[in-house]
């Protein structure tokens, strides 16, 4: 029997396509962040505290650069080289597991050369230091993962600025499907896929290519506008309206 939410959550992996996942391709720096941190908890449940701890460490430091005097933030100036550092280290080590497996999803769904970058360094504690006077002038922490990025790039394209809509869902949808073969081939267990209004805007050929990645993978829900878009008989077809559900 399980205990509480969160013990449901690491027993059983969810992953969800819904259309303002594009964000994670399209948004800006923050959204990428936040994707990513969670596919690093999901891939590294040991890892799972450090973006909390280095945002938590990251607070205590830029208040110390507000309202007190230089000694009080040195310890956490230390603190957050070195969760930092280590956040940087388990962000590289995601996108490195995911990197393969992504460009060959993207790749068979129509969308070449994808590569993941990560773009920041680690922030060193001698450099912390040396940008004190500057940080203590903005109230703010000027360098860390808080502030870094990941490209995604489709044959040398970044696609954030040039990539159309199209290709951004593709690529949404490669690092979803990335995610579900390395949890499988981790932890023995398919995680179950909900993909929301994923069809409306690919054509016959990828929808038929999204659904041969999916079919045997583990349990998959799909929604769309109209039962024509399926590529596939599906297991079991629900129809929605006016507030009721029927099988069909």
């Amino acid at each position: 029997m399980l205990g509480s939410p969160e013990q449901l959550r690491r027993e059983i992996h969810t992953l969800v396509f819904t259309p303002d996942r594009l964000a994670v391709v399209k948004g800006g720096p923050a959204a990428r962040r936040a994707y990513f941190d969670r596919v690093l908890a999901r891939l590294y449940p040991a890892r799972l505290s450090l973006p909390g701890d280095y945002a938590a460490a990251l607070a205590q430091r830029n208040a110390a650069l507000r309202f007190s005097d230089p000694p009080a933030v040195e310890p956490w100036t230390a603190q957050v080289a070195s969760l930092g550092t280590a956040l940087v280290e388990a962000r590289r080590a995601t996108l490195d597991a995911l990197g393969p497996s992504v460009a060959g999803h993207a790749d068979a769904l129509g969308l070449p050369g994808v590569t993941l970058g990560y773009e920041g360094d680690p922030p060193a504690a001698k450099e912390l230091e040396r940008r004190l006077p500057r940080d203590r002038e903005r109230g703010t922490t000027s360098i860390g993962p808080h502030l870094h990025d990941v490209r995604l790039v489709s044959e040398l394209r970044d696609l954030r600025s040039y990539g159309s809509q199209g290709e951004q869902r593709l690529m949404v949808l490669a690092l979803l499907l990335a995610e579900a073969e390395l949890l499988r081939e981790r932890h023995g267990i398919a995680p179950l896929l909900l993909l929301d209004d994923v069809l409306s805007e690919l054509d016959a050929v990828r929808r038929r290519m999204l659904a041969a990645r999916v079919t045997g993978a583990g349990q998959t829900f799909v929604t769309a506008t109209d039962a024509s878009f399926l590529p596939i008989e599906a297991s079991q077809l629900v129809a929605v309206a006016r507030g009721e559900a029927r099988t069909l």
